[in-house]
């Protein structure tokens, strides 16, 4: 690859260059926000490197958040570049452990595959860089950067799946709740005491076999049935927070809840000082009515914060029966204002009652969140899973814990 900037940079799209070098520091580990591929992409377009060393500081400067991501930054330019430049060596010192980058890769769209070797694909993909070179070294094929399909996610959420819910504007929570709406998240189910013939399975199903052997000449090895469980929808309880503390996160939340509302068979409650059941304002057809709707019936919203009561008083309502066999989804900071230990006694009551129970808590997306409050580190020993579930690349881990089969039957 040239080494001269000046003249690589006129041939290639700032933007598609900005995201294959993102998308290679995550997958070395780094923590690279998609902001941050936005400002290599506005520096870029403002000052046009005239050097490497120019290009190197620019691109550290908007890349690089962590002292610990500051190694891989410098491997994946070496290899982009062909050669590694010996700035600033007092910035590769290892810290004290306490930013060190994590083991695995990281991955940068929910569902993409996970490359086998970080450096196994070369340098970037310059698919738009003229295929010209010096030598007589062959020139690598360009390797597309891997993407949501647009029925998957809509345009307006697919440069934003790392993007704190908390930064979105109304527009993207719209198509937020649109993208929600359409998905099928998997439903959390439970073996029951029918059973269902088929030809995979457990024992073997005598008279749907024998039935079957009349299209074999009473040959019944040619076509065996065997007998399987047939397993039945859990019933699916959601809690969130609306209180002050977790304003900037409710209506996505609320998004998320009126997903599974709107299917009929979940039960959707709001608190902040007193528990408010939703779900016949989050059942109707229009995402933006049924807010406005939920809204009006929470009156007590953006206002102090009683998770214990709230929580008890879902266990004594007539939904609270719900619970029984069933999946609790708690969307929380864990903050309240009641002592925590009535707190750790009703998650202890919610645990025997429900067969899952998941906790959401969007500040635990932040590196170095410790549970330190001491509601929310009562209420973790009850929890079945603890997730961020704060941006959109965080929802397919949350529909996996709603869905996986209880270990407690």
């Amino acid at each position: 690859m040239p080494a001269d900037p000046v003249v690589l940079l006129p041939g290639v799209d700032r933007a598609a260059f900005a995201a294959a070098f993102g998308n290679r520091l995550r997958r070395r580990g780094a923590r690279v926000p998609t902001t941050a591929m936005s400002d290599l992409c506005d520096a870029l377009g403002v000052v046009n490197p005239a050097t490497l060393d120019e290009l190197y500081w620019s691109m550290r400067v908007t890349l690089v958040r962590h002292r610990s991501d500051l190694e891989a930054f410098d491997s994946v330019f070496a290899a982009a570049f062909g050669r590694e430049l010996g700035v600033d060596p007092h910035s590769r010192r290892r810290g004290n452990g306490r930013g060190e980058m994590p083991s695995g890769p990281v991955a940068s769209v929910p569902g993409a595959p996970a490359p086998s070797s970080p450096d196994a694909e070369g340098g970037l993909p310059w698919h738009t860089l003229p295929r010209t070179t010096a030598s007589n070294e062959p020139v690598e094929e360009p390797v597309l950067l891997p993407v949501l399909l647009p029925e998957l996610l809509p345009s307006a959420l697919a440069g934003h799946t790392d993007t704190p819910f908390d930064e979105f504007d109304a527009e993207q929570l719209d198509a937020l709740g649109r993208w929600l709406e359409r998905s099928s998240p998997r439903w959390p189910t439970r073996p029951s005491r029918r059973v269902r013939a088929g030809r995979t399975g457990g024992p073997v199903a005598l008279r749907q076999t024998i039935a079957a052997s009349r299209r074999t000449g009473f040959e019944p090895l040619l076509d065996i049935r065997r007998q399987r469980p047939v397993r039945r929808p859990r019933q699916l309880t959601l809690v969130t927070d609306v209180s002050a503390s977790m304003q900037s996160y409710s209506a996505a939340y609320l998004h998320l809840m009126r997903a599974f509302a709107r299917t009929g068979r979940a039960e959707t409650f709001a608190f902040s000082t007193r528990l408010t059941r939703i779900t016949p304002a989050l059942v109707h057809r229009s995402a933006g009515i049924a807010l406005t709707l939920a809204e009006e019936r929470v009156v007590d919203r953006f206002g102090g914060t009683h998770l214990g009561n709230s929580l008890r008083e879902l266990l004594a309502s007539r939904q609270g029966a719900r619970l029984r066999g069933g999946v609790l989804v708690i969307a929380s900071d864990g903050w309240d204002s009641g002592p925590p230990e009535e707190l750790g006694d009703v998650m202890a009551r919610l645990r025997r009652r429900a067969a899952r129970v998941v906790w959401l808590n969007p500040r635990s997306g932040v590196p170095g969140f410790e549970p330190l409050v001491a509601s929310m580190a009562a209420a973790l020993p009850h929890c079945d899973a603890f997730l961020p579930g704060d941006t959109v690349a965080a929802l397919p881990d949350v529909f996996a814990a709603i869905g996986a089969v209880s270990s407690r039957g």
